[in-house]
């Protein structure tokens, strides 16, 4: 049970370190576009990208993938200004083509998100007789995170939009403005280049 702790409490604080907020931007992203109400959508969007992230997680885990880790760094900050960009494109925030667009994004560039993390978790499991209880543990952890950072997001949504009065799609829209220039800052400050 301690070795599941320590990997549920990795996956869990690897969200939410503000000095890696990748995944925080990325998820507000995602969920830019919803209200409290639609908490049971936002639970599968957030799961998707859960499923994608420890896809990859595994395969890079197992040394079934190896990716140069710039061009991680570089891609990571393209899904999150993408996934902004799609929310200020849209025509209407409720629109069901945005939000099942939102979920390619989650599962896809989940894909991408799981890579970041790879080099670090596996030199962490080093020769670990099995791996699956700690991948587990760690995508559980990282799962509790984003549903933490969903809940504070859509409760602040939810004030400002609804006792406040902010139009919603001036919300979205001014939150992915937001978080795109960040991405784009992000992908600016990359060894990429």
């Amino acid at each position: 049970m301690g070795q599941f702790r320590l990997y549920f409490e990795l996956g869990y604080k690897h969200i939410l370190d503000i000095n890696g907020f990748d995944h925080i931007l990325f998820v507000i992203a995602l969920c830019a576009i919803y209200l409290a109400r639609d908490w049971k959508k936002i639970i599968i969007l957030i799961t998707a990208f859960t499923i994608g992230h420890s896809i990859t997680l595994a395969m890079a885990t197992l040394n079934i993938v190896r990716v140069n880790a710039d061009w991680i760094e570089f891609l990571i900050p393209v899904t999150i200004a993408i996934t902004a960009l799609a929310n200020i494109l849209k025509p209407k925030p409720s629109s069901s083509k945005g939000i099942q667009l939102n979920y390619f994004f989650a599962i896809f560039f989940g894909l991408i998100h799981g890579l970041g993390f790879s080099n670090y978790l596996r030199s962490l499991l080093g020769r670990e007789a099995s791996i699956f209880q700690p991948l587990l543990a760690f995508n559980i952890g990282l799962e509790v995170g984003q549903l933490l950072i969903v809940a504070i997001f859509l409760v602040s949504s939810s004030l400002i939009v609804g006792l406040l009065g902010v139009n919603r799609k001036e919300w979205t829209l001014v939150t992915s403005a937001i978080v795109l220039g960040m991405a784009i800052m992000m992908m600016i400050d990359t060894k990429f280049w």
